[in-house]
């Protein structure tokens, strides 16, 4: 193998590498998302510098189960986690504070290009088996449950083109890779675009949502106060290429 062959590689390990290079595509993705008050001081703690909260609707927190059937290079899968409303340079936006997902290609994809924070976790998102009037969010870290959502089969339709505007809003990430000696390599704030959105459909309806204590997956320290609001949407989609908008290190 040439030096060349090594710079060329896209991803680890180089002999049969973990992800491909994009773009990625999404097909038929189908998001539960649960608003939800939570307490000030601790949203405060989960959100970096330069990053400034917005407050606007109050100290929410958006709980997020998505199912991902069809991807390019990353396959099929689903997620779960939360994302916190933000303001950057005057711009609102949205940062990713927390991530579970059942695919190693995208965890490290995600990881590794973006700075997504993915960890290994188990999230199911259905249609209750049982009532049939309703969806379910579970997710799991390791053996132990520690979310449980629920909203009602679309109950309310909502205007899909407000929200494909809303997913066009800037997102971003703290991406960090450390050095050989654990001292930070890489330390950027990201912006992420999602582009090409379309936008099949959207509800609303009641929901619920149960955050359960965990050591290594400590989701329950941003606590559920109220929930305030659940869309459930599905819409194809593609994530581009990041942007690095705030250096830590220099």
């Amino acid at each position: 193998m040439k030096k060349q062959d090594v710079l060329n590689a896209v991803s680890m390990p180089i002999y049969s590498p973990s992800f491909k290079k994009g773009p990625h595509v999404f097909r038929n993705r189908e998001f539960m998302i649960i608003s939800y008050e939570t307490d000030l001081e601790a949203l405060r703690q989960a959100v970096p510098e330069p990053l400034e909260l917005d407050l606007s609707n109050g100290p929410i927190v958006k709980y997020e189960f998505i199912k991902m059937p069809d991807c390019n290079e990353f396959g099929s899968y689903t997620e779960s986690g939360q994302v916190i409303p933000v303001i950057y340079n005057g711009q609102k936006g949205n940062y990713v504070h927390s991530m579970f997902l059942d695919d190693i290609c995208p965890i490290a994809g995600g990881r590794e290009v973006w700075g997504f924070p993915k960890k290994l976790g188990f999230p199911e998102f259905r249609v209750d088996s049982a009532s049939k009037d309703c969806y379910i969010g579970i997710l799991k870290y390791g053996e132990l449950e520690i979310a449980r959502a629920t909203m009602g089969y679309k109950f309310e339709a909502v205007d899909t083109e407000n929200v494909r505007k809303a997913m066009e809003n800037p997102n971003y990430l703290v991406k960090l890779i450390p050095d050989v000696n654990y001292e930070p390599k890489i330390c950027e704030l990201v912006n992420y675009p999602i582009e090409d959105v379309t936008v099949k459909e959207a509800w609303k309806g009641p929901a619920s949502l149960q955050l359960f204590d965990h050591a290594l997956a400590p989701i329950a320290q941003l606590p559920v106060k109220k929930v305030v609001g659940a869309l459930h949407f599905v819409s194809d989609l593609t994530l581009g290429k990041g942007k690095v908008v705030y250096d830590y290190l220099k």
